[in-house]
């Protein structure tokens, strides 16, 4: 063919093409002013920043230039001085230049015209200048409840989410992975619905029942279990950034009635509370409760101690030697962010001091945002941490409480006129005892009162100790008074211990008639105040919400800023909200995100894998009443749910990462799982729920463990300790969370340090873990219980005891090889322990055999993975 035909006939299809399948030539708005927003808008435009004179947040600015001239040449790179300094490293300054491929999107934009998208706004305050594309980001856009795909492999679609996912699987000529075998399937949903393993009789119940709907019972049964609330409560901890302590400074100040919100997290889990309301009452609980707040019913209560969730960031200010001004307004801030990602998914908290760089987030939207927390959190008229807390005495509590002290007052005092009674009767035994002529002496001096007495007088009884008789030295004289005495301070102490015991909320409320101004602060400095702002969300999706945020509402004794933002967030319009509970409920049960970044919904974080399927997840949860368990159940009947872990040479090649969920990830244990599972095993677990913290505490190796602290005022080791009666094998939901003390076993395995919150955990595979499963004082004790549980359930013959064990740890019995391996490994380890016996030995080498076999299990992949 001649080569100007060839030419020819590819202008002509080039012609013909849809114009989304052409090149579009850039356009500000889409290619440069994202970058020119990250590197240059600082310098620029943002905050009245304006270096050199140049403006470049609208084109039109950029070509009339600043104090050097016109900034760009649309049409010639080479006579445009934006591309000068930009190529010779003079913009921007400092070491974050732009990349290769940046500089030449800006230099194609140039060369091509330097076009724009559409006409561009008159005025470049924050709200004018977002652009469509910034609109049309897929987070920002509404939620949208798109048609189930028809597929063909309808026999596999077991739920609508099979339906999406086979439509890209099938695109990309792949299948579902075989479904999962019943053991790895019931140990699979004991561990995402209650974070605990199933008992072995469980797991044969569930193998053995060949009805259809098994394994919907087993998902119900699981669903209505109190651990439920304890597994599921603590993914809501780690979001809300749970902790009792207050961290900030070095004092790191417990926080006594923090618990109240966690266990109120557990209930709300465990009743299946609406989602919608359960964000509502953490946000506003207060506002929901008529003021004055006294006499509370139970509800009213749950709902000021909902409000905590608003309390969790870090909060100094009740520390020492702190700087008061940057300490609140740290406080404000870190509650900002931990708002923003987990209800919104997005880093709302980068805007602070400037722009947002990549999100469409304004400093002005900051602080509106900010406004709407700042009448409960005035910096200027600050309230620390113990002003917040909130007695729950009742008018009937103080009025009991006073007919009770009134009798024991009775004890009281009668006991006052005893004990007058037995030292004047014991003085004068004493002063009978002295010389007959110094008695009327000593008498007078004594029954002077102490500030009146002469110094003769001092001398006389300094000289005379034994008359010196009081309250404190009676029982020296006379032990039967001394007891007397006390038995009556008994009963005493026994009346006041029946008085109803004054508990405490740690909430947040506004003080009625109290509205500060909030102001921009420049730079983000509180000592640099700018403008003042009203409340409201953000201006990038403002427009679709119906629901606007009043600077006081009149129908309210609060401003009503919180509740009319929750109402905001939850009532259906928000594009954000839903889309990111839904997403992080999936990210738990398959191991990532349909939106891996779960804290972050922005420019930075990750598109949609499945956007449609996210789209209706989101949708169907809000027509749903916004209940959790019932998305639990919808995704864990589907057929994606049950596959197994099995790869094929397709997903391997096609999908390496399984972005199209054709088979199940294999996922380790998170930390809280592996020590719950480790005392499950062993026989050890109290399934106590609720009430206060178990206390953690470093030992001789500066470890953090379990137990009460005894060291002394100056922190030396007292040597003492304190039995905590089986508190200490409760489940790590309820492990006190100390900023300053993680517990090493857990922080081992990847717990979150909350700074502030935990929008989504990360996984190590790193030596210490194997050290910790190895050496560890907990491990190795467990292991002995282990081994005791063993050896009293299945009896003295190591045959039985290796399948006992093996059915306790894995769910399933041991098939012959394995059996065949252990008796092994048990048979070296005896001979071992026998050779090395000491004297005094008392643990026989079996026992002792035995545990090593136990602790060896708790370290296999077998254990610490679920597929």
């Amino acid at each position: 063919m001649p080569r100007c035909l060839l030419v020819t006939l590819l202008a002509i299809s080039c012609a013909l093409l849809p114009r989304s399948v052409q090149a579009e030539p850039p356009t500000y708005e889409k290619d440069v002013r994202p970058i020119l927003k990250t590197h240059c808008f600082g310098c620029h435009g943002e905050a009245g920043e304006l270096e050199g004179g140049l403006d470049l947040r609208l084109r039109r600015l950029i070509v009339d230039g600043g104090d050097s001239g016109p900034a760009i040449t649309p049409g010639d790179v080479e006579d445009s001085l934006l591309v000068d300094k930009i190529v010779e490293g003079e913009m921007p300054p400092g070491d974050a230049k732009l990349s290769e491929r940046e500089v030449a999107v800006v230099r194609g934009w140039i060369q091509a015209g330097a076009r724009t998208a559409r006409p561009e706004p008159d005025n470049v305050d924050p709200d004018s200048i977002i652009t469509e594309e910034e609109r049309n980001f897929w987070a920002f856009r509404p939620i949208r409840n798109p048609a189930v795909p028809n597929v063909r492999a309808q026999q596999q679609v077991h739920t609508p989410i099979d339906a999406f996912l086979l439509k890209r699987l099938t695109a990309a000529d792949l299948q579902f992975a075989p479904e999962a075998e019943k053991p790895a399937l019931i140990r699979r949903a004991y561990f995402d619905l209650l974070g605990l393993p199933p008992a072995p009789e469980q797991v044969l119940q569930f193998v053995e029942n060949d009805s259809e709907n098994a394994y919907e019972q087993l998902i119900d049964e699981l669903l209505a279990s109190p651990h439920y609330g304890e597994r599921w409560g603590r993914h809501w901890l780690d979001v809300a950034g749970y902790a009792d302590s207050e961290g900030f400074a070095e004092e790191d100040q417990l926080r006594e009635y923090a618990y109240k919100y966690r266990d109120y997290v557990i209930r709300a889990f465990n009743a299946d509370m609406p989602f919608d309301q359960f964000i509502a009452e953490q946000v506003a609980g207060d506002e929901m409760v008529p003021r004055p707040h006294k006499n509370l019913t139970p509800e009213q209560i749950e709902k000021l101690v909902a409000t905590g969730f608003l309390r969790m960031a870090p909060d100094g200010t009740g520390s020492r030697g702190v700087e008061q001004a940057q300490a609140r307004n740290q406080v404000v801030a870190e509650t900002l962010k931990i708002v923003s990602t987990s209800l919104m998914g997005m880093t709302v908290g980068c805007a602070q001091c400037h722009d947002h760089r990549y999100d469409p987030i304004s400093q002005v939207d900051y602080y509106r945002m900010r406004s709407i927390f700042e009448p409960a959190y005035d910096w200027k008229n600050w309230r620390p941490p113990r002003a917040r807390l909130l007695s729950l005495y009742t008018d009937a509590d103080r009025k009991r409480s006073a007919e009770i002290e009134k009798e024991a007052k009775k004890i009281v005092n009668a006991r006052s006129k005893k004990q007058q009674e037995f030292i004047q009767a014991t003085f004068e035994k004493e002063l009978a005892k002295l010389p007959e002529e110094l008695r009327k002496t000593v008498r007078k001096a004594r029954e002077t009162p102490p500030a009146k007495r002469t110094p003769e007088q001092n001398k006389l009884l300094k000289e005379h100790p034994s008359v010196n008789v009081s309250a404190g030295s009676l029982y020296l004289y006379d032990k039967q008074a001394a007891d007397e005495l006390k038995k009556m301070s008994d009963e005493a102490a026994k009346i006041r211990a029946a008085k109803p015991k004054e508990e405490f909320v740690r909430y947040l409320t506004e003080r009625p008639g109290q509205i500060p101004a909030t102001h921009l602060f420049f730079r983000g400095e509180h000592a640099q105040p700018k403008q003042a702002l009203a409340p409201a969300g953000l201006s990038v999706i403002d427009w679709m919400l119906p629901h606007k945020i009043p600077v006081n509402d009149n129908n309210l004794p609060t401003t009503g800023r919180r509740l009319a933002f929750a109402k905001r967030l939850t009532d259906g319009n928000h594009p954000l909200t839903a889309r990111v509970l839904v997403n992080r409920v999936w990210a738990h049960h398959f191991g990532s995100g349909i939106v891996a970044s779960l804290g972050d919904f922005g420019a930075l974080g990750d598109a949609p894998t499945h956007p449609e399927l996210l789209d209706w997840l989101a949708s169907d949860f809000m027509r749903g009443g916004w209940k959790l368990k019932r998305l639990h159940k919808l995704i864990m009947l589907s057929r994606a749910y049950r596959q197994s872990t099995q790869k094929s040479a397709g997903h391997e090649t096609i999908d390496p990462e399984n972005k199209l969920y054709g088979r199940i990830n294999l996922r380790r244990l998170s930390a809280e799982e592996l020590r719950d599972a480790i005392l499950a095993v062993s026989g050890k677990l109290n399934q106590k729920m609720f009430g206060p913290p178990i206390p953690v505490r470093e030992d001789e190796v500066g470890q953090v463990v379990v137990g009460v602290d005894t060291t002394d005022s100056a922190g030396r080791p007292t040597g003492k300790s304190v039995d905590l009666k089986g508190e200490q094998f409760r489940r790590s939901v309820y492990v006190q969370v100390r900023r300053s003390l993680p517990l090493a076993v857990l922080t081992t395995f990847d717990a979150p340090q909350m700074d502030p919150n935990c929008a989504a955990r990360t996984q190590s595979t790193v030596a210490p873990q194997a050290l910790m499963l190895m050496n560890s004082d907990f491990s190795v004790s467990q292991a002995r219980h282990f081994a005791a549980r063993v050896k009293q359930e299945a009896g003295p013959e190591p045959a039985a005891q290796i399948q006992h064990a093996w059915k306790l740890a894995f769910g399933v019995a041991a098939t012959e090889a394995e059996r065949s391996e252990a008796a092994e490994f048990l048979r070296i380890q005896t001979d071992h322990f026998r050779k090395t016996a000491k004297d005094d030995e008392k643990s026989p080498p079996e026992d002792a055999a035995l545990a090593v076999f136990c602790q060896a299990l708790f370290s296999t992949n077998r254990f610490l993975y679920v597929d």
